[in-house]
């Protein structure tokens, strides 16, 4: 497993949007905006159940994430890695962790009615950092 440097360990701290890219049936690119953390040992995403990027993960664990230094955009991670953990497990607690982080407020208020927030943990294969 590759690990991220610890200098840039500070970016995931930050509000920084991270561009995630999955891949869709037909083997072409998705890319959406994600929040982002880091648990020290797999970068994880928090999404709802049935969205594109979560069928796409499930069906292929293959992702790339470019991370940009919201203080600094020519410093920056971009991951090559692969979904190891699918869970819904902690997933209501991390949306509103991350509500938190991003928005200020203590729960995720975009929340639609039957919901199911679901956490991939993604194991870092390839990283190339800048700045």
């Amino acid at each position: 497993m590759t690990t991220i440097p610890e200098k840039y360990l500070d970016i995931f701290q930050k509000k920084s949007f991270a561009q995630l890219a999955t891949l869709m049936p037909d083997g072409s690119p998705h890319v959406t905006p994600v929040w982002v953390d880091y648990d020290g040992r797999y970068i994880v995403i928090n999404t709802a159940k049935g969205r594109v990027k979560d069928r796409n993960m499930r069906r292929d664990p293959r992702v790339g994430i470019d991370l940009l230094d919201p203080d600094n955009p020519y410093r920056h991670l971009s991951i090559r890695g692969r979904v190891a953990e699918i869970t819904e497990k902690g997933a209501d607690g991390h949306i509103d962790k991350q509500a938190k982080k991003y928005l200020g407020q203590d729960h995720y208020p975009f929340r639609a009615p039957g919901e199911v927030r679901v956490l991939y943990k993604i194991e870092p294969q390839a990283i190339h950092a800048m700045g």
